[in-house]
């Protein structure tokens, strides 16, 4: 069992995807600013492309996954986010507990009342790059228990009013919630190597400023693998022409481009060679 928090709560459950070690680098830094992450930084360094918007299917993400105890992953959300801890049961039934809604304060003891939402609702991960990942990885995304932010419990009618937009065009009822909204859609988007586009960079930028650019629990950046995608009958053709130079060479992997050889592409020195083997963007 994993025990995560996210400012204040509590998340018990089996993590389904190995996470990177995400320590600071260079000057000595004080743990508690090690621990955490600047958004300025996060919103600044996120990547930026054009959404894909072809090919999505709910069904892409295999929901939910319960990895051996017994309860789901919308089961670990819901105990981990109970105002009032629920008994579980048999088949991890659960009952007496109660729930408050984040999005728009909603109350209730019934808890298959209420939804489990993905901060970065699935087809915006698809768009914003899940399009290109391994159907493993997709399912590591959806069922994300090593991050608190990733998941969390609310109401049916706000999860459906919400739907898949992003935060410009989207933001919780309850006003008192906006900043921590913000600063955990861009950390989610991080922790997943996720892209955003230029109307969404620019309103979650004004928006951060407005809170006072807060940090966020550091997010360990789960390790992600590429798959085959089709889409409209398909295998999506590789591209012609120059790498035009992706924030992140699983990016410019997913695109079609790559390997690049040090000395011999020019492409080598825009991307990290982190095992510095002379070749980037191989695998």
């Amino acid at each position: 069992m994993i025990v995560t928090t996210w400012a204040g709560r509590v998340c018990v459950g089996v993590v389904s995807v190995v996470v990177s070690a995400s320590g600071l680098t260079g000057v000595a830094q004080p743990a508690a600013a090690a621990s955490t992450m600047s958004t300025r930084y996060i919103v600044n360094h996120l990547g930026e492309g054009a959404e894909h918007a072809a090919g999505y299917d709910r069904s892409m993400f295999s929901l939910w996954s319960d990895e051996g105890n017994g309860c789901d992953a919308r089961d670990e959300v819901l105990i981990a986010e109970a105002r009032t801890a629920p008994r579980v049961g048999a088949g991890c039934a659960l009952s007496g507990g109660t729930w408050r809604s984040r999005y728009d304060g909603l109350s209730t003891g019934d808890a298959s009342s209420f939804d489990i939402d993905h901060m970065v609702p699935l087809n915006e991960a698809w768009q914003s790059g899940a399009w290109s990942w391994s159907a493993a990885t997709r399912k590591a995304y959806a069922n994300d228990l090593g991050y608190g932010a990733s998941l969390i419990a609310v109401s049916a009618h706000a999860n459906r009013s919400k739907g898949d937009r992003e935060p410009q065009d989207w933001m919780p009822e309850r006003a008192v919630y906006a900043c921590r909204y913000v600063r955990q859609w861009v950390a989610v988007k991080w922790r997943w190597h996720l892209t955003v586009n230029s109307a969404e960079r620019a309103f979650l930028r004004a928006e951060l400023r407005g809170c006072g650019w807060p940090r966020v629990p550091r997010p360990g950046r789960p390790s992600i693998t590429m798959g085959s995608t089709t889409t409209g009958g398909g295998t999506e053709p590789a591209p012609a022409g120059p790498d035009p130079r992706f924030d992140f060479c699983y990016h410019a992997i997913a695109a079609g481009y790559g390997p690049y050889h040090r000395g011999a592409d020019p492409e080598y020195d825009w991307y990290t060679d982190s095992d510095s083997d002379g070749i980037v963007c191989e695998s």
